[in-house]
């Protein structure tokens, strides 16, 4: 009799710790001799791709990639069922709903159903296609820590330990030279790794896209602690930040499938926005996308593990429309629907925002 099915796909940005749950889907589920693990290339691409592209997944594939960064499976965050790009014979694109297709080629390949690790566009998805009939279950996966139904993602403890030690970095070529220094981070629409960064470094501003800051703010913060004797100052700015009144520091992708704008360079923008009203001499530095790459954290490697173990469990009880949640201290799910209802950013009255202001950050409010 041949055994049952998990499709396992890796969806949206790349981040610490995708391996490690891939491995533990895998760990978990060669306990169940019933049942064998499949992998899709670039999440949906590697089905719905002429040919086929799909690994099998087994303790050999899997052996030690939970210290390794990045996704054997690869990611994508263009394209999908429902928004597949077709290029046109004159160059045009066009989009179709490739649902159907998704369903027939998951029944010709025995999928029985498919856990798919990703973010807040990855679980919206998923909650679409367990409408559309198809048996799912998400894995929350995000450096933003911007899913509401869990206390914490994979990835965001990494990401935060870089930013942290970029600043650490700055802070000691800052006092050597008198200099203010600018380190941009990762953050589209919260705040999370640049508040905590900034707590964890040292930083003297912290400008979140919760928060629309007054430059007039930042610069009277920036004076007032070279003014005082320090003689340098540090801001960290998240990519999505905004002046009041103002936008995004975006541009449009001119990539097909790929609808959201493309942020970055708020830090250049807050520099310029400066000129005038600081003497210091500034520097900004843009961390990018060394926030996503390298080995995880210990934590995110456990945590990661958690989660893989617990998806495999969701399938095996049959608790498809679920997404994997940690609850503090307990690991448990919550139904898709519900987990992408609302979005985790930094609210004001949190701890965080109160530790910042305790401790004289600026928020450029």
């Amino acid at each position: 009799m041949p055994k049952k099915r998990i499709l396992v796909m890796t969806g949206g940005g790349d981040c610490p710790g995708l391996n490690a749950v891939i491995r533990a889907i895998v760990r978990r589920t060669e306990h169940e001799s019933d049942w064998e693990v499949i992998g899709s290339i670039e999440a949906f691409n590697g089905i719905l791709r002429d040919p086929m592209e799909v690994v099998l997944l087994d303790a050999k594939t899997v052996s030690g990639i939970h210290i390794r960064g990045g996704t054997i499976l690869k990611t994508t965050n263009k394209g999908g069922p429902f928004h597949w790009p077709v290029h046109n014979a004159d160059g045009s694109w066009s989009y179709v709903n490739r649902t159907q297709d998704l369903k027939d080629r998951l029944e010709k390949l025995g999928i029985d159903c498919i856990i798919s690790i990703g973010g807040e566009g990855s679980m919206d998805i998923a909650h679409q296609l367990q409408q559309n009939g198809i048996n799912i279950v998400g894995v929350p996966k995000t450096i933003d820590n911007d899913l509401s139904s869990t206390d914490v993602t994979f990835g965001f403890q990494t990401a935060v330990q870089i930013a942290t030690e970029a600043v650490d970095r700055l802070v000691t070529t800052a006092a050597s030279h008198n200099r203010l220094m600018i380190l941009e981070v990762m953050g589209r629409d919260a705040g999370w790794i640049c508040l905590n960064a900034a707590i964890a470094g040292g930083a003297h501003v912290a400008l979140i896209p919760e928060i629309p800051y007054d430059i007039d703010q930042v610069a009277a913060k920036i004076n007032d602690q070279v003014e005082n004797g320090r003689g340098f100052a540090i801001v960290v700015v998240a990519e999505g930040a905004k002046p009041i009144g103002g936008e995004t520091t975006a541009r449009a992708s001119d990539q097909p499938g790929y609808q959201n704008k493309i942020l970055g360079g708020v830090g250049h923008r807050v520099l310029e926005e400066l000129k005038g009203k600081i003497e210091v001499d500034a520097r900004v530095t843009i961390l990018g996308h060394l926030q996503r790459g390298g080995s995880p954290t210990a934590y995110d490697r456990i945590l990661a593990s958690q989660f893989g173990v617990k998806a495999v469990e969701l399938v095996l009880n049959g608790q498809y429309g679920q997404m994997v949640s940690y609850r503090h201290p307990n690991v448990v799910s919550v139904p898709i629907e519900t987990a992408i209802a609302e979005y985790n950013c930094v609210k004001l009255e949190s701890a965080l925002v109160y530790t910042a202001r305790g401790l004289g950050i600026s928020l450029g409010d």
